[in-house]
């Protein structure tokens, strides 16, 4: 029960994330500028979760997907604290939803 609450949770804020990096919305774009990646990069990180928000819904029938999709978020939620940190200087709590889905991440691959 437990495990499917973490896969929805994650599912939701991926696609979120996806929606908004494909879409480049306005706040993405200016994250994306104080991060100093180029917009190509974007869309790469953006297909990468939307693999890893299919494979955390794949996890639902073959559960076996469940941890290469988690290895993968958690993987690009590690870059994604670095990018707020260090590469565009941020305040920690802008690193804080990134923090909080490495942690589900985590939590799925230990369960």
């Amino acid at each position: 029960m437990v495990t499917s609450i973490i896969q929805v949770v994650l599912v939701i804020m991926f696609a979120i994330s996806v929606a908004m990096k494909f879409l480049r919305t306005k706040n993405m774009v200016q994250h994306w500028n104080e991060y100093r990646y180029p917009f190509w990069f974007m869309y790469v990180i953006a297909t990468l979760e939307g693999i890893g928000a299919l494979g955390m819904l794949g996890g639902f029938v073959y559960p076996q997907l469940l941890n290469y999709a988690a290895a993968l978020l958690a993987v690009l939620m590690a870059g994604a604290i670095h990018a707020h940190l260090f590469r565009a200087r941020h305040k920690p709590y802008m690193a804080s939803n990134a923090l909080l889905m490495l942690g589900l991440c985590i939590v799925l691959i230990a369960m």
